[in-house]
């Protein structure tokens, strides 16, 4: 089944910020193999040079790293993928802020919105 990319923003970097939420959220977990360029293009519904493009930024980000016998897999390096986490977090959450404010909603009205579609649990 091939991933929902949207034709507005370059599709390697849509791939790339799909494999970076994977890796961050567990769902490729430090020191796993990633599938093979081929396979994830497959999945993707991408040419594999597209696919081959991102995997190349996120080793170049430090992200995954190149085995000679084994392929990609991801690093283990857990404070570089926290820090990454983070990041991703704060880009989210500056786009949420932003779009609300376009909406006409002050940071107190945010603060409750965020509170009642939470429950008030903490995180």
């Amino acid at each position: 089944m091939a991933w929902n990319l949207d034709s507005d923003r370059p599709i390697y970097a849509q791939i790339l910020e799909r494999i970076q939420r994977q890796i961050v959220s567990g769902e490729y977990a430090p020191g796993t193999k990633i599938p093979s360029v081929r396979e994830l293009a497959a999945q993707a519904g991408v040419n594999p040079n597209t696919m081959q493009k991102a995997l190349s930024e996120l080793e170049r980000s430090g992200l995954v790293v190149t085995m000679r016998t084994s392929g990609r897999v991801v690093t283990e390096d857990m404070e570089m993928i926290k820090q990454i986490r983070k990041q991703l977090a704060a880009e989210q959450a500056a786009e949420f802020v932003k779009q609300m404010k376009e909406l006409g909603f002050q940071k107190a009205d945010i603060l409750a919105l965020i509170e009642q579609e939470t429950g008030g649990e903490e995180a």
